[in-house]
């Protein structure tokens, strides 16, 4: 696997085009549209909160009829979320608007709204972004870069990666988006998310493995606690590298569930790293426990915890607000087992030593934590099982975001 600059677009037949439609937002970029040349083969997850906005539904039943996909129209600003049949309705009047500016069917266009819950969507304004993208649609970088920023809500950057990989003796490509910095939770987070491929493989098999990736990655993402009502994750393969149609779980199929769970990794611990107000990345990675589910339950406890998010902001080496976490995280372990340490680029420090607290340099402790991406590093001593989970410090500004965020 090789990491290439680009993102939707960088897959052979994918192209991307974006535009400032006025949905919410003034003087930006707020709609997007990926578009593959031929109908794609699809797979999706998606919010596990029972308040689903229309647009998740309208894609969900997609995925789950067998259709195939071929565009994906993305807005920012409002959800489309609790807003009944007319939410529904402005799901479909936007994939006609797609059918007529491109000549698709309307059954093949996914729909993904991010942004305040409770407005109607302006669906003139979307009709008219989808006809000011339509002519722009492009398979440059430059394309699918301003594709991931037009999603963004108070995403402080846009996030987007690609690699390459081997099947069937052909070089494959695997590009993806994603936005997230505010609701975020496990199951899935607050996220919309874009995968590109033109990868051959079998539409079971794909779900299959997009199912299993988000356990170790989307989800095991938190900033604030919050099930997003939109989250969606929806991955289209066109099969344009003209590899031989994987249909089993060989090694070429070894070889995109790799690639697959890079890509969902790195997007995930972006949308965490950029959490609303954060200044940092916060992650928790639990080793040697006794099941991978005991591993899981700790580490995103510890990276749930109000009090040590803040303990990460304020550079405090309070190692007992992050064994409390894991103590009320519903694991059973023993205390006397536990070792835990902080670990930065500037340096590795143990605090806690199987049920004794060990004196530390507070200087060196400080330093470790004044980086911007920061590990408490857990052994439980109870097995060999690990899992890391990724958040970010909870500050001030998190507040002041979300105290006017609808006005």
């Amino acid at each position: 696997m090789q990491i290439i600059e680009g993102g939707v677009t960088s897959p052979a037949g994918f192209k991307a085009a974006s535009t400032a439609a006025g949905i919410k937002y003034q003087g930006r970029t707020d709609m997007a549209m990926v578009y593959s040349e031929v109908p794609c083969d699809c797979a999706g997850t998606f919010t596990s909160n029972i308040v689903k906005a229309a647009c998740v539904m309208w894609d969900k039943e997609i995925v789950e009829s067998g259709r195939k996909m071929q565009a994906v129209v993305v807005n920012s600003g409002i959800a489309n979320a609790c807003t009944g049949q007319e939410g529904y309705d402005a799901c479909r009047k936007t994939a006609e608007a797609v059918n007529e500016a491109l000549g698709v069917s309307a059954d093949t266009v996914a729909v993904a709204s991010t942004g305040v819950i409770g407005m109607q969507l302006p669906v003139e304004k979307l009709a008219a972004g989808v006809k000011a993208m339509a002519p722009e649609l492009a398979d440059s970088k430059e394309a699918g870069t301003a594709a991931s920023k037009a999603i963004m809500t108070t995403d402080t950057i846009n996030k987007e990666i690609a690699v390459t990989f081997e099947a069937g003796g052909k070089t494959v490509t695997l590009g993806g988006m994603s936005k997230g910095s505010g609701m975020i939770h496990p199951n899935m987070c607050t996220m919309l998310g874009f995968l590109t491929t033109d990868l051959s493989i079998d539409k079971k098999l794909m779900q299959e493995a997009l199912s299993a990736v988000i356990t170790d990655t989307f989800n095991m993402i938190t900033v604030d606690g919050d099930t997003s009502t939109n989250d969606t994750l929806l991955l289209m393969a066109n099969g344009l590298a003209e590899n031989k149609t994987i249909t089993e779980k060989d090694a070429d199929y070894d070889a995109f569930y790799e690639a697959l769970n890079y890509v969902c990794e790195y997007l995930a611990k972006r949308m965490a790293g950029d959490g609303e107000g954060a200044t940092k990345l916060f992650e928790c990675k639990v080793v040697n426990a006794k099941t991978k589910e005991d591993a899981r339950i700790l580490s995103k406890a510890v990276v749930g915890s109000n009090l040590s998010k803040a303990a990460i902001f304020g550079c405090d080496a309070n190692f007992g607000r992050f064994l409390c976490a894991m103590g009320y995280s519903g694991s059973k372990f023993d205390q006397n087992d536990v070792e835990l340490f902080f670990v930065s680029k500037a340096g590795k420090l143990q605090v806690f030593d199987k049920g004794v607290p060990l004196s530390f340099d507070e200087d060196l402790a400080k330093k470790i934590m004044e980086e911007k991406e920061v590990t408490v590093y857990v052994d439980m001593h109870e097995g060999d099982a690990q899992a890391t989970a990724w958040g970010c410090d909870l500050t001030y500004d998190y507040v002041k975001i979300n105290a006017d965020y609808r006005s």
